[in-house]
């Protein structure tokens, strides 16, 4: 095991389940030894990743707030979309969640929410967490703009079988074809969710915003309704990153010319 991962091993541990642990906690859950465990925490704690608190226990520390500042005002996806995505929840005036997820490894992560008012559901589609690459339109829309390469390796990792695949290319084609995907109860029983893709090959980003609501409520008629504001949306968020991955061209050419003046 590297060395950085020693440490992520052990920050993982955190949850809503385990909020503060001893170095013997960690070790006998880690299946490591205590005195390494203890040099490992004492760096995190250094350097802020930890935090110690009574009875000799750790919890996550605030550099972590630190860095979630970072990642709001540099990402981005959510430089580009968190305020859409507010937006398009009062637009839409139905019982919903909006999101933005992204890839994030071999799954799909939600990096932005807004919840309405008087949505009472509960999704598994939650800030920060991790889900699965192939369930739910949410987390196959991210997929459809994917390089073919790309895709299959990342199917590859998951350990996709051959009729994931055939599900998964025509669900894929029909993203592609009609421009957002659709699905009901993949993720969770009685809930809709109606995706479109946010992409940026420049970036290196590959996203979806959806919209989930109660299947009772999101019924074909609203999803017709809220299915333009869905997409118009997405396509402002498009163009926005478009814009900032034109800024970047701009600083690298200027880069580029202005070492050109130095050699000559």
């Amino acid at each position: 095991m590297s060395g950085l991962k020693r440490y992520t091993l052990i920050l993982r541990l955190f949850d809503e389940e385990q909020r503060s642990l001893t170095v013997p906690e960690m070790a006998e859950i880690t299946g490591s030894p205590a005195s390494s465990v203890y040099r490992h925490v004492r760096e995190l704690l250094a350097e802020g990743f930890l935090e110690s608190t009574v009875d000799s226990r750790y919890r996550l520390g605030p550099i972590f707030i630190d860095f979630s500042r970072r990642v709001r005002i540099t990402d981005p996806l959510l430089r580009a979309g968190v305020s859409l995505i507010e937006g398009l929840v009062e637009q839409v005036r139905l019982p919903c969640n909006a999101l933005l997820c992204r890839l994030y490894g071999d799954q799909v992560m939600c990096v932005a929410l807004c919840k309405s008012p008087e949505a009472q559901f509960v999704t598994s589609y939650q800030y920060g967490r991790p889900m699965p690459l192939l369930s739910g339109a949410t987390s196959t829309t991210v997929l459809a703009r994917m390089p073919a390469r790309a895709l299959n390796k990342l199917l590859d990792n998951v350990g996709a079988t051959d009729q994931h695949r055939a599900d998964l290319a025509r669900s894929l084609e029909q993203i592609r074809r009609q421009g957002y995907g659709v699905m009901d109860g993949d993720v969770d029983d009685g809930l809709r969710g109606i995706a479109a893709g946010i992409h940026s090959k420049e970036l290196g980003i590959n996203a979806s915003i959806s919209l989930i609501g109660e299947a009772a409520t999101l019924t074909p008629e609203y999803q017709n309704r809220v299915l333009p504001l869905l997409l118009s949306t997405a396509s402002v968020i498009n163009g926005l990153l478009e814009e900032q991955a034109g800024v970047v061209r701009e600083r690298k050419r200027a880069r580029i010319e202005g070492r050109a003046q130095i050699e000559t």
